[in-house]
């Protein structure tokens, strides 16, 4: 059993993997302030809701774009289970051929998506992964990572947009029961959820126009979910496409 985790800027997202399948997928609050004891016991927490015991985790990876919590999580895991986390970062092998301006800019998330997208789906390939931002990967048929796009993700256009007015309230983030809305909350979540929405099937219909050929398109993140039934283009919800890519890397590096 192997324990994987990737470190966002919002959230944390951790499972478990045996004999090649994920076991779980949760998410807990990245704290920049948390001590390794916090995280340790929030990662035991999640393993014993699953009847994990630590003494079975025999591995684990980490992916993260909050340096400042790295080792504090890293050292947690050490903590509960014994094991020395394996990082995604320079020396590691990840099949992925990057021909952006400045490959070492890519983030460790994108590395590891784009690892799963080329190992799980058909290519060329778009992915979505809805976050804090909101970032677009484009892999060409030769597993090249091409590059991408990077905009605010929903909660960050949300709060910005409650934080500068007066008047518009905060709001959760699901489907209003039609698209023009008839009352302020609905307005928002209207205007939120199909904005991105369209925004979404946009960049798929330039990207496949500007590169002259249909891609693979799949999202991934905590806001997926909810965007993707809106989009009119086809596009596959994975869950799991971080974790995967997690694991596909682990194992690529285990026995070096």
């Amino acid at each position: 059993m192997v324990i994987a985790v990737d470190i966002g800027n919002s959230n944390i997202v951790t499972g478990c993997s045996s004999d090649g399948k994920i076991q779980f997928v949760e998410r807990i609050s990245t704290n920049h302030t948390a001590t390794e004891l916090e995280y340790a016991m929030s990662f035991k927490t999640v393993l014993e809701l699953y009847d994990i015991k630590p003494e079975s985790i025999s591995g684990a990876i980490i992916s993260s774009v909050v340096p400042s919590v790295t080792l504090t999580v890293k050292g947690a895991i050490a903590k509960i289970t014994g094991k020395t986390a394996m990082v995604v970062g320079p020396g590691i092998k990840t099949g992925l051929s990057i021909v952006i301006d400045n490959p070492a800019q890519l983030g460790s998330d994108l590395v590891v998506d784009a690892v799963a997208g080329i190992n799980e789906y058909p290519l060329p390939l778009i992915i979505f992964d809805m976050g804090t931002a909101n970032t677009v990967s484009v892999i060409d048929e030769n597993k090249n990572y091409l590059g991408g796009m990077i905009m605010p993700g929903m909660r960050v256009s949300l709060d910005s947009l409650t934080g500068r007015t007066s008047q518009l309230p905060k709001i959760s983030l699901e489907p209003p029961k039609r698209i023009v809305g008839t009352n302020t909350i609905d307005c928002m979540k209207s205007g939120m959820l199909y904005g991105t929405a369209a925004s979404m099937d946009g960049i798929i219909n330039r990207i496949n126009e500007a590169m002259g050929k249909k891609h693979t398109v799949v999202a991934t993140g905590g806001l997926a979910g909810t965007v993707v039934p809106l989009c009119r283009e086809e596009i596959i919800l994975d869950d799991e496409l971080l974790l995967k890519g997690l694991m596909i890397i682990y194992n690529k590096n285990i026995n070096n």
